[in-house]
């Protein structure tokens, strides 16, 4: 990852609403795993693709990680339902050595994320955290006595 992808990264998830900014990071970063991994394909660099692969199979961990903890419902239900499709098709896509069918597994990973991306410009802006938890933290804290000076220095 370059200096400016993770720049970006870190940018959006800690200006997004709600998570959603994590959640999209990793879509980018499993659309990328699946990139390189077509790229190492063709190439014919199977260590590369193995390495991009199980990259790709980490961060298809984390999703649904993410997806179980904190949701239920039709929606989960459909996201561990694309999942465990994405996985098999990622596993298929290797035995076939088919770079095609891993950027067609790309495609609908950025599908989904062009539809989380889609939300989270709908929500509303988050107001920022250090502001608040400072402002809260004045208003609780006592007030504090001026400290007593001893005369003496170091």
């Amino acid at each position: 990852m370059t200096p400016a992808e993770l720049y970006y990264r870190k940018t959006a998830a800690a200006s997004s609403s709600g998570g959603l900014g994590v959640l999209i990071g990793l879509y980018d970063t499993l659309a990328g795993d699946l990139r390189r991994m077509a790229e190492a394909e063709r190439g014919d660099d199977l260590v590369r693709r193995c390495r991009e692969a199980n990259h790709a199979l980490l961060v298809i961990g984390c999703l649904e990680d993410c997806e179980t903890k904190g949701s239920s419902g039709e929606l989960a239900d459909q996201l561990t339902a694309f999942y465990g499709s994405l996985r098999r098709n990622l596993v298929l896509a290797q035995a076939k050595r088919s770079p095609e069918m891993i950027e067609e597994q790309m495609a609908q990973v950025l599908k989904l994320r062009e539809a989380w991306q889609a939300i989270e410009l709908r929500a509303p802006a988050p107001e920022p955290e250090s502001a608040t938890a400072a402002q809260k933290f004045a208003a609780a804290a006592p007030e504090q006595p001026e400290p007593r000076r001893l005369g003496w220095t170091a």
